[in-house]
């Protein structure tokens, strides 16, 4: 007997629907066939043990299951269920009159209990999308995928549930959630806040510059200077995600398997912070069977690199592609995906290997040429993609001890969301640009002009300061946010200076 049932492959953050054709006939064989990997076809001895668990069985004759589309590699042992319920359907050990309106998915083990998959929230998605009922998978990933409207989330913890469903001798519990309430309830919630850092003023309002237009920033300071504390406050001045934005980053994440169990959507932006010892392919994603790495984790948040010089040249190289594109693209020989990977850089670094180069109390015991020999382990391609370069102080003991109170996330966040707001507006008809630093050669020249005191204060800069010559777009569209901030239509020569201040790396003579 011929009986289908559906699964579903995820390619990159997208999900394909698979079909599971499952028909026994006179013999005794088992062939699985479409293009399995060796955990789909070691699922039949899984299979076998979990349906002999509840008094069922594979039936000793010859059966044949083909998983189509064919030309499509099915990966994992999340097809164990649907492979189960399309032999028992196939055998009529279960009745087959409703299996074709659902999508099954889900790990066996041997004791028939189901473990958690990979990628819920984009198969649920897909479901929705081709007009499936309802979506049956295991109970840990229920509330990922209960996040898609309009489609039936059954999370079930064992075979027998299923199998009773199917058979009509049970229901299952309809998993719901109230995706609104479940979003901003917890989209600002956050367990640290700027209120907590003393004294460093012009790193916040740099940060805050960094967040209002999307700039990747770099930070210079000595050991203890407070250059992590910082960047780890960074997404507490984000605007909030917007649903769009939240499910997206909740369909890298899932795809990942990142997501905590029983969780349904990210609500908080993401921030990611790899050691640097992470390989080129643990940060820009890949392997036999591509993954999103640390830049696509990050889509939507922050990727914080510390230590930056200390990372091979190798994996920031790879790097600099996807800060331009936003995407990454991982080809193979017979496929290629594509990962989101638009985020916020963060980078932080001593001024030499000592640290202790322009400190103001303590004495650098670097030798001469060294402190440029570690500035160049980072190339000008990469730093010609980070738009601000902040030194960091280390604090004085009078701030750290005074009891003034700090301005606060929520504060500065406010602002934030302003200069973002005035900044949709302005590229609402340009498509995939949404803040400053996404701007363009064209886009600087329309919406970045300045008048002849500003050219001036420009010129002055790049030729007194030694400014290199990759600095003036950078210059021009650090401006445009701090005059965006201040809800000002023109660049003035203040935000210019302002501006140009943010470019400690392009001084001439900083490294000595």
């Amino acid at each position: 007997m011929l009986i289908k049932t559906f699964g579903s492959a995820v390619q990159g953050i997208n999900a394909t629907t698979v079909t599971v054709e499952v028909n026994i006939l006179q013999g005794i064989n088992f062939f699985l066939v479409g293009l399995p990997d060796n955990a789909v076809k070691e699922s039949q001895q899984r299979i076998d043990s979990a349906l002999r668990a509840y008094d069922y069985k594979i039936p000793g004759k010859k059966i044949v299951i083909n998983m189509a589309p064919a030309d499509i590699r099915k990966e994992g042992s999340a097809y164990d269920l649907t492979l189960a319920i399309g032999i028992l359907a196939a055998s009529e050990q279960i009745k087959n009159d409703s299996i074709h309106e659902y999508v099954i998915m889900g790990e066996l083990s041997l004791d028939g209990s189901l473990n958690p998959i990979r990628g819920a929230l984009p198969i649920a998605l897909q479901a929705k999308k081709e007009g499936f009922k309802g979506f049956i998978l295991p109970q840990a990933n229920a509330r990922e995928a209960a996040v898609v409207e309009g489609l039936d989330v059954y999370g079930v913890s064992n075979l027998i549930e299923v199998i009773n469903f199917f058979n009509r001798t049970a229901s299952l519990h309809k998993e719901t959630i109230n995706t609104h309430d479940e979003f901003y309830t917890s989209a600002n919630k956050h367990d640290m806040d700027f209120s907590e850092v003393k004294g460093q003023e012009t790193v916040k309002r740099a940060l805050e510059v960094a967040a209002a237009g999307g700039h990747n920033i770099i930070m210079i300071g000595a050991p203890g200077a407070g250059k992590t504390m910082l960047a780890k406050r960074i997404p507490t001045i984000l605007p909030p995600l917007s649903i769009e934005e939240a499910l997206e980053t909740t369909k890298i994440h899932s795809v990942a398997g990142r997501i905590a169990q029983n969780k349904s959507l990210i609500t908080t932006r993401p921030y990611r912070a790899p050691h640097h010892t992470i390989s080129d392919v643990a940060l820009v994603g890949g392997g036999a069977y591509p993954q999103p790495g640390e830049i696509s984790l990050a889509h939507n948040g922050v990727l914080f690199l510390d230590e930056l010089p200390e990372f091979k040249r190798t994996v920031l190289e790879v790097m600099r592609q996807p800060l331009e594109d936003r995407v990454v693209t991982i080809s193979r020989a017979k496929f290629s995906v594509e990962y989101p990977a638009s985020f916020m850089l963060i980078a932080s670094m001593n001024p030499c290997p000592c640290g202790f180069y322009n400190h103001p109390d303590k004495e650098c015991l670097c030798s001469s040429g060294v402190v440029q020999k570690y500035l160049n382990k980072i190339s000008g391609p990469l730093l010609d993609r980070i738009d601000i370069h902040l030194e960091v102080v280390p604090v004085p003991f009078e701030k750290l001890s005074e009891s003034k109170p700090s301005e606060t996330s929520e504060q500065i966040r406010a602002r934030v969301i302003e200069a973002r707001l005035i900044q949709e507006q302005r590229f609402s008809n340009e498509q995939g640009i949404y803040c400053n630093a996404q701007m363009n050669s064209r886009l600087l020249k329309k919406y970045c002009e300045i008048d002849e005191t500003g050219q001036a204060l420009l010129k002055i800069a790049m030729t007194k300061l030694g400014l290199s010559a990759r600095a003036y777009d950078r210059i021009l569209k650090v401006s445009r946010t701090i005059a965006d901030l201040e809800k000002s239509q023109n660049i003035t020569p203040a935000h210019l200076a302002e501006a140009i201040q943010y470019r400690s790396l392009d001084k001439e003579g900083w490294a000595g």
